[in-house]
Formats: C-alpha cells, structure tokens, sequence
C-alpha cells in the first residue's frame, strides 16, 4: 500500500501564522505500529500532509519497523522504532521514549491508539513536552481496563481528537472523558486515487467475467462482525448465481470464520491485500458488519470508488452513509437484517448505481485530506496559542 502515499500536496493549513512559534514548529507524532491499518493510514496521511515549510513531523512507532515506515522515510519524515514486545518491555520502551522527546523537543505530542497514546502521555510528562493530544479512533466497547486507564490518565493531555460524533459522545457518556477536551476530526481518503483505480482482474480468484462482486475489508476479529456477515450470506436464498463474497484482511479469527462459511465457492478470504483499490473498483457493492468502529477508514475508500454501501449503524457511519441515498444501514448483530439490505443492493441495480455516484460526491465534498489537514493544523496552533498565553 506505499504507493497510496507517494505522491501529496502541502499547502498552508490554518489563518493563524506558525511563525508567531518559530518556523517551522516540530511536532512529534507516535503511535502503536505502523503496518498498514486504518489509524497508521490515518497518521502518515496527515505527516505527509503538513507543510515542511511550517511543520517538522517526527514518527515514533513503539512496535518493530513495518510497512508504512518506508513511506514515512521515503518522504524525508525521520521515523524511530523501539521494537516493543509486550509488557515486559514497556518500561525499557518509556525510557527510550522519554529520551527522545527530550532531545527533539518537540511542541506538541500527536498520540495514536491505546498503547501509544498511554505511553506517550506519561513519556511526554517526563519529557517536559507541554502540550499533548491524543486520538481516540474507536468506541472502546471491548475492554473496560482501557477505558479506567484512558480516563486516569487523561489529565495529562490537552486535547482527545476523535474521529467522529459518535465516537466522542462514548468517549463522553460510557469512557467518562471531560467533553471539553474532546474535539471531532473525522477521517479523510485521496478520494482521486480510488475513483481512478484500474479494476482488478476477478478471473486470478476463478470468478467468472460478468459476475458481481460484493466485498468487504477489515480485521478478522469479532469487533468486525464478519460472522455476522458470514450468517447472512447463507441465509440468501435463492443464493444469486453470479454474486461473490470477498473478504479481504487476516486476524485471529480466520480459520474459524473459514469453517463457518458453508459457501465455500462463493464466499473468498482473500487476506492482506496491497491492491485494495483495485479490488473496489472490480465490486458493486461494500458491505460492513462491525459491531463497534470509530469512523472506518474503509467505507470512506469504498465511498471514494463509487460504491453504495451496506453498513450496520455504528460509530462514524451516520456520518458517512445516509440510508436510502449513499447506502443502506442495519443494526449490528441482526444478520436478518444484513440479508435483506444485501438482496436490496443486488436486486436495486438503478438504486446501486446512483448510491455509488452520492457516494463520490459526499466524499469529495466533506472528507477531503485538505479538510483533514486543515484543522488538524488550526487545533495545533490554537493549543499553542493557548499555551503562549
């Protein structure tokens, strides 16, 4: 997926001027890991996105070198890896983190995910770095020690930038965050690179030419519902003679969800994928079953490929998919439910069609990566001038 990011435009993104800090103003961004997931998209997007004249990024990634480093590098950004290994390492982690905080200097800390976000409050405190923000990418429904620890520690940070309404009123009403620290940006996509994606050939999978193709992205893991999925599927019946699952990511749940398929032929694990756009383009439909999200990073890529979208109403999706003019939305765990808006999308060809064509026209109008970029910029200045002041 390097070549999602290799090519982006920096331009000025905020009416207040950083040189009132010095120019160009460091900034340290860290996060958990940086293999290919929606929030280690999400932060290179937004790196390569500042402005070099205005900005001076550093990447600290706390688990071992991966995919999106390369890009990161490719583009100049200085990205160090501190090879975490699980908890016994955490505090050889703190220390090295510590450190080099202390020796950038940054202004301002951008936290990414739970373990980063975690450490690197408690790295930047003992560090001296100020001013710290931290991104809250999911509604944390799985693990209430995350959201006691999250909450405990929230008094070191000066802002938590979530990625959509929905996540920030969980993080408000359920994790019992401060609402007055807690900001909304939600996600962006490079809406030009899939809506240009050249279709990938479905006859490397043994799928017949003509045939149509649904398709669906993300962890195998429970949060993502793909049982859920895998129970609707087989609930169509008549199953359409052409019609084609594909699933596209790896997790722990892989060899159980393959067993649980009884559509063998028609229902593809596809694993990791470096050619996603590709994949979106060759499908008619995408559909997302997760029982929790934050604002998915790949409903805004499908979106950006011009397809409707089935979706359960989640975290973010209201604010993505408007039932009955970009897509249609179910309740989570209703695999019934799932079914009947699946055969909507198949049997509605008119309806799929113009679902797809909304869809392109909202990204491009309110999920720009400018958008993103742009306040992203501003809430850095305005917590600067806060802290000037």
């Amino acid at each position: 997926m390097a070549a999602w990011w290799a090519s982006k435009t920096r331009s000025a993104h905020a009416n207040e001027s950083p040189s009132t800090f010095g120019k160009p103003i460091r900034i340290a961004f860290c996060i958990t890991e940086l293999d290919p997931g929606g929030a280690e998209r999400a932060l290179t997007q937004l790196v390569l996105s500042l402005d070099c004249d205005e900005w001076e990024p550093y990447v600290i990634c706390l688990g071992p070198r991966a995919h999106l480093v390369a890009v990161l590098e490719s583009a100049n950004v200085p990205v160090l890896c501190l090879n975490a290994g699980g908890l016994l390492s955490l505090p050889r982690v703190l220390f090295q983190l510590t450190q080099h905080l202390r020796r950038i200097k940054p202004a301002i800390l951008q936290t990414f995910l739970f373990h980063a976000n975690l450490v690197g409050r408690i790295a930047a405190r003992l560090a001296g770095v100020k001013t710290v923000v931290s991104g809250l990418r999911v509604a944390e429904r799985q693990s209430a020690w995350h959201r006691w620890l999250d909450r405990w520690t929230n008094w070191l940070v000066a802002t938590n930038v979530c990625v959509s309404k929905g996540v920030a009123e969980f993080s408000a009403n359920v994790a019992g965050l401060n609402p007055a620290k807690l900001v909304v940006i939600p996600n962006s996509v490079d809406a030009e690179l899939f809506a240009r994606a050249t279709p990938a050939d479905m006859t490397q999978f043994r799928i017949p030419a003509g045939s149509r193709i649904l398709i669906s992205i993300g962890r195998l893991e429970r949060q993502k519902g793909f049982d859920v999925l895998l129970d609707a599927v087989a609930s169509l019946n008549p199953f359409p003679d052409d019609v084609y699952f594909l699933i596209v990511g790896d997790g722990p749940d892989l060899n159980s969800l393959r067993n649980q398929s009884k559509l063998t032929d028609r229902v593809l694990f596809l694993g990791r994928r470096d050619d996603v756009p590709n994949l979106l383009a060759a499908s008619n439909a995408f559909i997302l079953p997760s029982r929790w999200e934050g604002m998915p990073n790949v409903v805004l890529e499908a979106m950006a490929a011009g397809l409707p979208v089935v979706a359960t109403q989640v975290e973010g999706v209201s604010e993505l998919i408007h039932d009955g003019v970009n897509g249609l939305t179910v309740a989570p765990d209703q695999p019934a439910e799932l079914a009947n808006a699946i055969f909507r999308i198949l049997s509605q060809p008119d309806f799929r069609r113009n679902a797809g064509l909304n869809s392109q026209v909202i990204v491009a109008k309110e999920f720009t990566i400018q958008c993103t970029a742009d306040a992203y910029a501003k809430l850095y200045l305005q917590l600067l001038q806060r802290q000037a002041n």
